[in-house]
């Protein structure tokens, strides 16, 4: 004998798929866009990183790389009198971003100001120069 189910097919799936549970993670994409304008002697990028601190944040050189760091850890164990969290947005976590800027620029020519989540970094412009390789014979035997 045949019973009609009383959950619809899918049911499980569905519940998984709602925006509901999702949409929080649908902006952490844009955290660190970034924007690079060219001026007559240097390039300004400017990043955003919304809910960071002047702390959270690290610029370094790294082989011929200027790479961002923006890390915020929000490790508080607090809970509310009336229930328990059933969703939590504030970002925990870290970004990284990275543009080759050549290997004959030192952090102290870049110049950096964070203000209102905006981290604007003024890099000048200097001419790459390219490693030319070393020549290296290859033995040939026979």
């Amino acid at each position: 004998m045949l019973m009609p189910s009383i959950f619809r097919r899918g049911f499980m799936n569905d519940v998984f798929d709602d925006d509901f549970f999702m949409d929080g993670f649908k902006n952490q994409k844009s955290i660190g866009s970034t924007d690079i304008k060219e001026l007559e002697n240097s390039y300004l990028l400017e990043v955003e990183l919304p809910g960071f601190a002047k702390e959270d944040i690290k610029a370094e050189i790294n082989n011929g790389y200027l790479v961002i760091t923006a890390s915020h850890n929000e490790n508080k164990d607090e809970k509310d009198n009336e229930g328990r969290y059933i969703r939590k947005e504030r970002y925990t976590g870290q970004c990284t971003r990275s543009f080759y800027i050549g290997e004959n620029l030192t952090q102290e020519d870049i110049k950096g100001k964070f203000e209102n989540g905006i981290l604007k970094l003024e890099v000048p412009k200097k001419e790459i120069q390219e490693k030319i390789p070393e020549k290296r014979y290859i033995q040939i035997e026979g």
